[in-house]
């Protein structure tokens, strides 16, 4: 009898289960609306193990992050404009934004702040390292893309002579202005065919020649690429024929290249001066002068 009692308990409490088992399933979503469920489902940082992540994204990047956000506390208003028109002049390096300069900037500071109180201890001799080496790596991020920017520039002046004789030739030879300017583009190399790519790809999304030549202007703020800008655009308000325009603006370009060498050597004098004074003419008194001395030292010592 109590075997009896026994399995009749364990019939009950299974078909307890079975039917809440069907009872539940009927409650939820099932099929397509079950599905839709799933994919809609968003995911959260708390949702994620944390094993499964990689020791940057646990421990890196929101550190970088809590950095980028103290950069942008500290800086100025219109800092990041600045800091996009700098990369946009220095040619958007791939590895490079706005955001991650402002996290390497907030970076700086602190590291600078820790360097600082390191040497001087916590003291005022300390503070003020760590203030100096802080504002100094702050601010080094936008040094650099400064630079950039400088030597990018530089760069596309060099270039831009040659381009200009490429561009006349090809459309005196009867191509168009915009086959002209895409063979330009894929023959030369260096930054100046960058920006006449750039020129064509804002010209086929439906800018006007006009609009994509000036934004090159505002990207590369030097005088010959100003001039050159302004006469394409003034060819184009006034029908101006291209090639004439092309011809007169690369005699000018070269002229330009010719007094700027002319320029650069005559810097040169001024410029060996302080390496002369200060690095070869003392080596050369050394070894003029310096055997002379010691025998003079020497007969005054023995006399």
């Amino acid at each position: 009898m109590p075997v009896l009692y026994l399995g009749i308990a364990l019939i009950a409490v299974a078909l307890f289960v079975v039917v809440l088992v069907l009872v539940r399933g009927s409650v939820g979503q099932t099929g397509v609306a079950r599905s839709l469920a799933i994919l809609e489902g968003t995911v959260t940082d708390r949702s994620v193990v944390k094993s499964e992540l990689s020791a940057r994204d646990r421990l890196i990047d929101p550190l970088f992050e809590r950095a980028r956000r103290l950069a942008v506390l500290l800086s100025p208003n219109g800092a990041s404009d600045q800091l996009a028109k700098g990369l946009e002049k220095a040619g958007n390096p791939a590895p490079w934004t706005v955001e991650r300069i402002m996290g390497a900037k907030g970076v700086g500071l602190i590291v600078g702040l820790l360097f600082g109180l390191l040497i001087g201890g916590l003291s005022l001799r300390g503070i003020v390292f760590a203030l100096v080496f802080g504002v100094a790596l702050f601010y080094l991020p936008n040094i650099l893309v400064y630079n950039g920017s400088l030597r990018r520039q530089e760069k596309v002046t060099q270039g831009l002579a040659e381009s200009l004789d490429m561009l006349t030739v090809c459309v005196e030879a009867g191509q168009g202005f915009d086959a002209a300017l895409a063979q330009v583009a894929k023959t030369v190399t260096g930054p100046i065919s960058e920006e006449f790519a750039r020129v064509l790809s804002e010209m086929q999304i439906g800018k006007s020649r006009a609009e994509a030549f000036a934004a090159l202007g505002e990207r590369v703020t030097l005088p010959e690429v100003k001039n050159f800008v302004s006469a394409i655009v003034q060819a184009d308000k006034l029908g101006i024929p291209i090639a004439t325009v092309l011809r007169e603006q690369t005699s000018a370009m070269r002229l330009a290249r010719r007094e700027r060498a002319e320029e650069k050597a005559q810097k040169v004098t001024v410029k060996i001066l302080f390496p002369l004074i200060f690095c070869i003419f003392p080596a050369l008194f050394i070894v003029i002068i310096g055997p002379g001395a010691i025998r003079i030292m020497n007969a005054f010592s023995g006399g």
